[in-house]
């Protein structure tokens, strides 16, 4: 099994700046690819921003040029720098992961628990 932990979620004022942070945890796995998702109230969880082992990036439309998205491979851990908030990312922030466990050569996706950001003035 893998464990997903996020961090670094809180109130921001608009224009301002926060960094997430997603550590991946357990025994025995490599991620494979990982991507940030968010879930405002009363809409569907969507896409932010995904990143592959090796580097790729891809973001929705509406991040980007704002939010950056990169990992730390030999920390096992993902990081999403969000600048220029609007008060329309306000959103719980999820890290999803795609992992192989090692010894079953199984593939599964994984979940953290989510971390607020909330933008207003």
């Amino acid at each position: 099994q893998v464990q997903l932990v996020e961090s670094g979620g809180g109130l921001v004022q608009p224009g301002g700046s926060l960094r997430l942070s997603c550590a991946a945890s357990g025994s025995s796995f490599e991620i494979n690819n990982m991507a940030w998702y968010r879930q405002a109230p009363g809409k569907e969880r969507e896409l932010v921003a995904g990143i592959n082992w090796g580097g790729r990036t891809n973001y929705a439309d509406s991040v980007k040029d704002r939010f950056t998205i990169s990992r730390d491979n030999a920390k096992n851990t993902m990081y999403l720098q969000m600048s220029g908030l609007k008060p329309e990312d306000t959103a719980v922030y999820y890290c999803h992961a795609v992992a192989v466990l090692l010894r079953s050569g199984t593939y599964s996706a994984y979940w953290g628990q989510g971390t607020q950001v909330t933008v207003s003035s």
